[in-house]
């Protein structure tokens, strides 16, 4: 019986090691697709088509927008960017269980619209230890630190909004709790449908003799 794949929308604290973990998943194991979102802005050298971005145009996006194409959208600094659906759900009828990460506001819209996306917060042991990963990567200025601490300190408020939390301690471990709680979501009924469907059928034979 092929499955369908499960939609998995990871957010986390900026610093709380989000793309490295799902680095370490899609080198692990080979089932995940990582979902490609689509912005109106241009492409910077070195980036590709379907790679890093699909490069739109803004009329094309906004067209995308009226017509419901996206899973999510934002518009930061004057350029959109969004989740385009029919790249999501194309991987997910071929059996992959696809990764968005996607910020607070656009995982709740993905809820909101998608109830049987699972949605999984990454959080950092300890507050303090957010406050030293970010320190530690030696890239920001003290003033950049702070306002990352204090987006973080905002975006906490919806973490119980979440299906799951996952804790980023040690990396090895934290990978094998994501992977084995996405794969768990194929055993949910809404994920298992067509197997329901074919089982009530198949049943029916058994009923004739009422």
């Amino acid at each position: 019986m092929e499955q369908t794949g499960v939609m998995v929308v990871i957010s986390g604290f900026s610093g709380v090691g989000k793309g490295t973990i799902i680095k370490a998943l899609m080198e692990k194991y080979k089932n995940y697709a990582l979902s490609i979102s689509a912005t109106s802005r241009a492409p910077r050298a070195g980036e590709k088509e379907g790679v890093h971005y699909f490069f739109k145009t803004r009329e094309t996006f906004e067209a995308m927008i009226q017509e419901e194409k996206l899973i999510e959208y934002a518009q930061y600094v004057n350029n959109y960017y969004g989740t385009p659906a029919d790249y999501v759900f194309a991987q997910m009828e071929a059996g992959k269980d696809v990764i968005l990460e996607i910020e607070v506001q656009g995982a709740l819209q993905i809820k909101e619209k998608y109830p049987q996306a699972v949605l999984i917060f990454i959080a950092p042991p300890t507050a303090e230890e957010l406050k030293r990963r970010l320190t530690g990567r030696g890239t920001e200025s003290e003033e950049t630190i702070q306002a990352r601490l204090t987006q973080a300190a905002k975006e906490s408020k919806n973490m119980d909004r979440y299906d799951y939390i996952i804790v980023n301690d040690k990396l090895e471990h934290c990978v094998e709790q994501l992977h084995e709680l996405i794969q768990c979501q194929h055993n949910r009924c809404s994920y298992q449908n067509q197997f329901i469907e074919d089982m009530k059928e198949d049943l029916k034979i058994f009923l004739k003799g009422e």
